[in-house]
């Protein structure tokens, strides 16, 4: 068995004066106090600030990273019915105007004459605006007020792979969201009650070639708000998990490895995703869309596999009780990268 994570309580800054990995971040907070301060490590720090909502109709994911040579912005969309997927990314080399904060919930923008995303976070909500002037030939404008219930937890941890190579990573779920999609004549609304938003928040050190999997929902089940995230590859004998389980946003964090088991050829095949040492995690996840998003410029290439489905299968809770997962609609990925 893995032992169980030092739990962090109050604030701490992720690197000391030299940039290196500070002892005192490594763990998981239930709150975001870790302050990613990166410096130094020229070319090998990444951020970024990913969004997902899973609305009633619609998924939508924004995205604002830096790559310390480049920014690079995403937006996509995916119809559950009809599957119509689109997806529109822009990158400016250097980057210079898109200023990553160094706490999770601070704001960020990316302005250009292609994309505009905007996320500023103010009295207890994360307003979420997006205009694209071309988006598959017509004009998507969104905008989103996520709300972050007061006495929800998140999942805070630091992976340390050692001094010089490691990641914050800040996943906060099941947040309820209220707005709208425009596409063109189309306009997609998005109901507080059933609609509900994932953070995944990154900061880190990282090396050259790097993998990693990654699997999360955030739905209302059995009048619940449940959320799911789990990860692997990255984290594996760092000591350190990203994985926990959130019930009407209390985290239940889980100190196990998890393993995917999956088909690289066929990634529409059922996933396996399994705690290593014990039965705390057993989920089968049925993919019904795959999107594939393929970078080759020079100094980065990555492939990321992420398909939309549906979880089923059993999650052990701290206190013992059997939470049962069915149908929950989410997302599971495998991503490579050379950056």
């Amino acid at each position: 068995m893995q032992h169980a994570e030092r739990e962090i309580t109050e604030p701490v800054a992720l690197c000391d004066d030299k940039g290196l990995l500070n002892p005192e971040a490594i763990g998981f907070a239930r709150q975001p106090f870790i302050q990613s301060n990166l410096k130094n490590h020229f070319m090998r720090k990444k951020k970024w600030n990913y969004w997902c909502v899973y609305g009633e109709d619609l998924l939508f994911s924004a995205t604002i990273s830096h790559l310390d040579y480049a920014a690079v912005c995403f937006v996509y969309i995916l119809n559950y019915e009809t599957q119509r997927f689109y997806e529109k990314q822009v990158t400016i080399p250097i980057g210079r105007n898109v200023k990553m904060p160094e706490n999770v919930l601070d704001g960020v923008k990316f302005v250009n004459d292609n994309l505009t995303v905007q996320i500023i976070h103010i009295q207890g909500e994360t307003h979420l605006s997006v205009t694209i002037p071309d988006f598959d030939n017509e004009v998507l404008h969104a905008d989103f007020h996520i709300g972050h219930p007061v006495d929800d937890e998140s999942l805070n941890v630091v992976i340390p792979r050692s001094r010089d190579i490691f990641q914050f990573t800040a996943k906060h779920h099941s947040l309820p969201t209220s707005g709208f999609v425009k596409i063109g004549d189309k306009r997609y609304d998005f109901n507080p009650d059933y609609s509900f938003a994932v953070l995944d928040y990154g900061r880190g050190i990282w090396p050259r070639k790097a993998e990693w999997n990654w699997a999360m929902a955030s739905q209302r089940l059995g009048g619940r708000r449940i959320g799911l995230n789990f990860g692997g590859k990255w984290t594996d004998g760092t000591g350190m998990t990203e994985n926990a389980v959130f019930v009407d946003g209390l985290m239940t964090k889980i100190h196990e490895d998890v393993l995917f088991t999956y088909n690289n050829k066929n990634f529409m095949m059922p996933w396996k995703i399994r705690t290593k040492f014990s039965d705390t995690v057993n989920i089968t996840f049925t993919p019904f869309f795959e999107r594939v998003s393929m970078t080759n410029v020079r100094l980065v290439r990555t492939e990321v596999h992420q398909v939309v489905g549906y979880f089923n299968g059993t999650v052990r809770l701290h206190d013992g009780s059997i939470l049962q997962i069915r149908n929950m609609l989410g997302t599971t990925e495998e991503h490579i990268a050379k950056w």
